[in-house]
């Protein structure tokens, strides 16, 4: 059996996690996940040979406290691009997304530009509060 080949990628910035990527190159052998095992949303590739069959079950019901909100983004089709902002409003970082590729956004400030006509597979965590209690816009640096 081969080894996993996941590209993984972790963005931080002055001590804050922003998000992680995994390429659409990436293949695996055995189910992998790359977050760090306290992140509120856990990032992987589930990966079985043909015929395993995992058993029924159900997740416990476990009060969590969640402070920030994780959204993860799989793009189906298409071409977009991700900008990080520092605290500052000063862009540190661009990721170009394609086809197959996937985001989890942790925290931090993040702008998402659509450069081909795109769709994605969206998920974060609920409830939704509505933009006006969960987004919070920052200035952006020009310079």
């Amino acid at each position: 059996m081969s080894q996993n080949k996941i590209k993984f990628e972790a963005i931080q910035h002055n001590g804050t996690y922003y998000a992680e990527v995994i390429w659409a190159d990436s293949t695996a052998q055995i189910t992998q996940f790359c977050s760090p095992a306290d992140c509120s949303m856990q990032f992987g590739l589930l990966a079985h040979e043909a015929g395993f069959v995992e058993a029924a079950h159900y997740h416990k019901a476990i009060e969590r406290k969640i402070h920030n909100l994780t959204q993860m983004l799989v793009v189906q089709k298409g071409k977009l691009a991700i900008d990080f902002f520092a605290k500052d409003g000063t862009k540190f970082r661009e990721v170009v997304l394609g086809v197959g590729d996937s985001i989890l956004l942790v925290d931090g400030a993040h702008a998402v530009r659509v450069l081909e006509d795109m769709q994605c597979v969206s998920v974060k965590q609920g409830p939704f509060l509505g933009a006006a209690n969960d987004k919070v816009e920052i200035k952006v640096n020009d310079s």
